[in-house]
């Protein structure tokens, strides 16, 4: 029942502060605006910009912004206790996560749409517009040269998620289709496309019993059954493809997601990925009420039910081989606490997506808080589904403590990708199995839950990675600083730029930008992992050498983020003590948790961090590290001199947001 009681009380709170903190938020910190006209119709190319109803936006921002950070870091992070992960999470989500999402989000849209880092340009300097850009360019190489990696190692482990997140595709270019351009309402199309990737997870593989067919005509349930086995013999054999070929061909399709106008793919992909992602959320919660009140599913010759229980410590500051629990807390739980990445899923594609203004409170802050409670429900899974039943050595169920200590041995063994994402699906499916469902349908559907996450987290990522690129080429190419302080420059060129005007100048190009960004991201996956020899076998794993710095890098983000946002509510004249705590935290902690990994915890052949095989890693820390470190003290020198003071402006803002004597600056930005 505990666990039942702390998973209700989790959505009570996300609820409570969704209705209070986030109003509070949206209507005396942001005012938000229902008159304001949003960059989606003011630059409408339906392309990038296009107004969209907030569900599918929502859709789009939620399943983009998890991806499996709320399910990997969550699932790591329960090793030092059930307890302090719960409450970073909870309180991290209300306070800090959704606060930077939100104002991330609606910066962006006071900004045509543009990225944080674009828009520290004006808001800081053009120097912090610098700094700010490559810092996001080196995180997201990161992000798009290991989500290859993660995709295929799911389903490696999972091949029945193969099929289902496969056939997701072409679910969604129709839907699209018929949204755009027949002007569908959302009803039917969300039925239709719910109902079919349940029956892909259900009939996508050999899970089906056969005795639950038996109600069926005799030549129907052998056609199933026929079906089932071809489908089960395609996902065997796409299992088995090495992981450099998953890279590279999820990386050909995360380029035509990131050029082809977002209703096609991107928009109903994200949102009817979200029905089911939300759905199965909802099946969790019924599994895990089922098992409070009636036990787990049955066991053991005698089909006993186990008892639903916490099997893990509330505490535990001192976990084999693991890393200090201040800092490194919190930046292993980023995704379901705060995450700096969702500040490039607000300020680089949801912005242009918005339709109403207050649309972003739904959005923005609505999205973090759900994803809060799939963290939630992540750590309950790990600390409270596994005892309801795991296979032992000797064919024997562990249950309890004991499923628990198998799973969680040490950090070194229970750390890695597999071991994390193998305790959620275990012990959510066990939830699924409480209420009767069959294993291999349940472990499917969890395992399609994590797949999913992954994949929409890709493309969003090399789409995100295009617009930076762009705007890091046009911040270098000659005319880019008068562009940068003109109030009346455009957002974008509305030309292609002629490649012998600049060397750079392809880059501006979204076709050349996304290029550049799956090339590079494709170059650095595809060395083996450090202190391996390259190989077929082994390539496309090269994500992994920079991997130790991901944590600490998309935390960071979360700290320079909130630095904007700060800048942007004082240049106004509004409240911002709200925003200082958690700015400090999210900059000292990351930089922390970095310099300890790079020097103390990366250590060499022969323990010294001077080793060849550690000088990429050692390179890129320092490299954000000082970049960060300089970005902050651009910013230290010009807060005390900016109150008041409007940046120049490239789009019209309400005028509740012109202090005293801004007036001229409101009226020149309204032109734009």
């Amino acid at each position: 029942m505990q666990t039942l009681l702390i998973a209700l009380g989790a959505g009570v709170a996300f609820l409570v502060a969704y209705h209070t903190y986030g109003r509070w938020l949206g209507r005396t910190i942001f005012r938000l605006s229902a008159d304001y006209v949003c960059p989606s119709h003011r630059l409408r190319d339906d392309a990038d910009y296009v107004p969209t109803a907030r569900a599918v936006v929502f859709g789009h921002h939620f399943t983009s912004i998890a991806g499996t950070g709320p399910i990997v870091g969550p699932a790591i992070a329960v090793m030092w206790g059930w307890v302090p992960a719960l409450l970073w999470v909870v309180f991290g989500s209300i306070f800090i996560g959704a606060v930077h999402d939100f104002g991330a989000l609606v910066v962006s849209i006071r900004n045509n749409g543009q990225t944080v880092g674009d828009i520290a340009g004006r808001l800081i300097n053009r120097r912090a517009r610098i700094l700010f850009l490559l810092i996001l360019f080196l995180a997201l190489t990161i992000v798009l040269a290991i989500f290859g990696l993660v995709i295929a190692a799911v389903f490696r482990q999972y091949p029945a998620s193969i099929f289902p997140c496969l056939v997701q595709i072409p679910i969604a270019v129709a839907i699209g289709i018929w949204l755009h351009r027949k002007g569908a309402a959302l009803a039917v199309p969300s039925v239709i496309a719910l109902a079919l990737m349940y029956l892909t997870v259900i009939f996508g593989d050999e899970n089906t019993p056969v005795a639950s067919l038996s109600f069926l005509p005799g030549w129907l349930a052998s056609g199933i059954e026929a079906v089932e086995a071809t489908l089960h013999g395609w996902n065997a054999t796409m299992a088995g493809w090495s992981t450099i070929t998953w890279v590279g061909l999820l990386l050909i399709y995360s380029y035509i997601a990131s050029v082809i106008p977002v209703w096609i793919l991107l928009q109903p992909r994200d949102y009817i990925n979200s029905l089911q992602l939300i759905s199965a959320l909802g099946l969790i919660v019924v599994g895990l009420a089922v098992a409070a009140f009636a036990g787990g599913a049955p066991v053991g010759e005698e089909g006993a039910r186990p008892p639903l229980a916490i099997a893990a410590p509330a505490v535990d500051f001192s976990p084999t081989d693991a890393p200090l629990i201040f800092p490194f807390l919190f930046v292993t739980i980023a995704c379901g606490a705060i995450s700096g990445f969702h500040c490039l899923v607000s300020s680089g594609t949801s912005s242009k997506q918005i339709d109403r203004e207050p649309d972003a409170r739904f959005v923005g802050y609505g999205g973090m808080l759900t994803e809060g409670f799939l963290a939630t429900l992540v750590i309950l899974a790990c600390v409270a589904g596994l005892g309801l039943g795991i296979p032992g050595e000797n064919g024997a169920p562990l249950l309890g403590g004991a499923a628990f200590a198998e799973r969680y041995g040490s950090w070194n063994t229970s750390g890695g990708l597999a071991a994390t994402v193998g305790a959620f699906v275990d012990g959510s499916a066990n939830f699924l199995k409480a209420m009767g469902l069959p294993e291999g349908v349940s472990v499917a559907l969890m395992g399609v839950l994590v797949a999913s996450f992954a994949g929409t987290t890709l493309d969003t990522a090399c789409r995100l990675q295009r617009y930076v690129v762009q705007e890091l080429a046009r911040a270098l190419i000659g005319g880019g600083r008068a562009e940068a302080e003109s109030p009346d420059a455009p957002l974008f060129r509305r030309e292609p730029v002629p490649l012998s005007a600049h060397p750079l100048s392809w880059l501006a190009n979204k076709h050349g930008a996304t290029i550049f960004a799956v090339v590079l991201a494709g170059a650095l996956a595809a060395f083996p992992k450090a202190g391996q020899q390259w190989s077929w076998a082994n390539a496309g794993q090269g994500g992994l050498i920079l991997w130790p710095l991901f944590g600490a890098t998309n935390q960071l983000l979360g700290g320079l983020s909130f630095l904007v946002i700060a800048f942007y509510l004082r240049r106004r004249g509004l409240p911002n003590w709200f925003l200082i705590a958690p700015l400090i935290f999210m900059l000292l902690l990351p930089a922390w948790a970095m310099l300890w990994q790079i020097f103390i915890d990366a250590p060499g052949p022969g323990g010294s961090w001077l080793a060849d095989r550690q000088w990429v890693l050692l390179g890129i820390g320092l490299a954000t590290t000082v970049l960060e470190a300089w970005l902050v003290v651009e910013a230290l020198l010009l807060w005390p001199r900016i109150a008041g003071v409007l940046e120049p402006l490239v789009a019209p803002e309400p005028v509740t947001f012109a202090p005293q004597g801004a007036a001229s600056a409101v009226g020149s930005g309204a032109g734009a």
